[in-house]
């Protein structure tokens, strides 16, 4: 029997997380942790914080919260050596140094998208930038809920760094052009964000040449997919020696 503790079991995704496993005879979710306790019941004891677990440790934890909550969670899963799935989004330079030190310590699986498909958008975006070459412009397009924190999404820095790695230089992010009155330049690669309704999440890479656009695109119906990633994820950890491991070490493993 796996145990799984989720953080920010509140959340959305971690409710369809935790849909995803009951159906599943071997998962258990034993815990949750979430700032807003006492917003409604659920089948497990929830703490306001890492550091007020109390009782036995789970086998791993599914963390879907915010950035905000990772210095306690790394402190608790570093005591009590838990591997970690991180599918929280809205990191910065800080919290990945310490995502980093910790994988010295534990098994950490981070994955901006818990999407299989979102994967393989990203290496179709890497095969078309190494393909068009520099003939082409890339822009990025995201789509999301009205509730979503952060722009731009990290699927979409995601898909963004995806196509640099193959690019002879690296372009520049660009976020915004309104302040600019120029030509768009070359060596960029625009990000656009979109919030509106209950879109899951839509991503599209374009790539604008003369006479001619290509555009890969990936469209989420629900947070179900997501939700089966983190359950995928978390059997995978819970196998693995300390590091840090991604998407592409589980489709590895899985194909």
């Amino acid at each position: 029997m796996l145990t799984i503790f989720l953080s920010g079991c509140y959340g959305k995704l971690c409710h369809a997380v935790t849909e995803c496993a009951d159906t599943q005879e071997d998962l258990r979710i034993t815990g949750g942790i979430d700032q807003a306790t006492g917003k409604g019941a659920l089948p497990f004891p929830v703490y306001p914080s890492p550091a007020a677990v109390q009782g036995g440790k789970p086998d791993v934890i599914i963390d879907c919260s915010h950035p905000s909550i990772l210095p306690g969670l790394l402190e608790y899963a570093l005591r009590e050596r838990v591997p970690l799935v991180i599918a929280t989004t809205g990191y910065g330079a800080t919290e990945h140094s310490l995502l980093a030190e910790a994988a010295k310590r534990i098994p950490v699986f981070y994955g901006r998208n818990m999407s299989l498909g979102v994967s393989l958008l990203k290496e179709l975006a890497k095969s078309a930038a190494r393909v068009l070459g520099s003939g082409f412009d890339v822009e990025i397009v995201e789509a999301h809920h009205n509730q979503k924190i952060d722009a731009p999404s990290g699927t979409a820095l995601l898909l963004a760094e995806a196509v640099n790695e193959v690019l002879d230089e690296p372009y520049a992010f660009a976020y915004e052009r309104q302040s600019r009155s120029e030509p768009r330049r070359h060596s960029e690669i625009g990000i656009h964000s979109i919030r509106g309704g209950s879109i899951v999440g839509d991503h599209s890479v374009i790539f604008a040449g003369f006479d001619e656009v290509i555009t890969l695109q990936h469209s989420a119906g629900s947070k179900r997919l997501f939700a089966a990633g983190c359950v995928s994820a978390a059997r995978f950890i819970v196998r693995q020696e300390p590091g840090c491991y991604g998407m592409d070490d589980l489709v590895r493993i899985c194909g």
